[in-house]
């Protein structure tokens, strides 16, 4: 009986060797397949490029120049390039600045600061005028869809589109 126990205790202990041996081998392997493919021999992979896009910014305002103006049979500047005399209730139509836009400015003349930019084809309320300074007819101009929208514009650039 004391040779049975002792094959016991033997097989017992071979059996805890095997699966300690077998766990140590299976840990090797797990290692190696996580370890093997981050070395420097290993595939590499494409890495992400981000570029980034700035957001849209306001452009800048083209600086004030004086246009050259048509002389009326006084010897002033002709006023509108409308047919129809401009009056205070009007509408009229940005038109003949290819492009660049009318400047509304915060006084009448050059001097006065450029507080908007309007485009061609915009359509302005007039409020106020004429005023005449740096040999221009000014015009006090409010947008309808905007009342913030305001200044002052030449009148070589604006057409009557509706009278009241």
């Amino acid at each position: 009986m004391k040779a049975k126990r002792k094959e016991q205790a033997i097989s017992l202990k071979l059996g805890i060797i095997g699966a300690f041996s077998l766990a140590c081998l299976f840990c090797i392997i797990g290692f190696s397949a996580i370890w093997l493919p981050f070395s420097d021999n290993a595939i590499s992979y494409p890495t992400a490029v981000i570029q980034v896009i700035p957001a849209a910014t306001f452009t800048s305002t083209p600086p004030p120049t004086q246009a050259s103006a048509t002389l009326n049979d006084e010897g002033g500047p002709q006023s509108s390039s409308s047919e129809v005399p401009i009056m205070i209730g009007d509408y009229v139509e940005i038109v003949g600045t290819q492009g660049d836009g009318l400047r509304l400015r915060s006084q009448p003349g050059l001097d006065g600061d450029i507080v908007f930019v309007a485009y061609e084809g915009e359509i302005f309320k007039v409020d106020d005028g004429p005023q005449d300074a740096s040999g221009y007819h000014w015009w006090y101009l409010i947008a309808p869809y905007d009342e913030t929208v305001r200044g002052w514009a030449v009148d070589n650039y604006l057409r009557v589109v509706q009278n009241h």
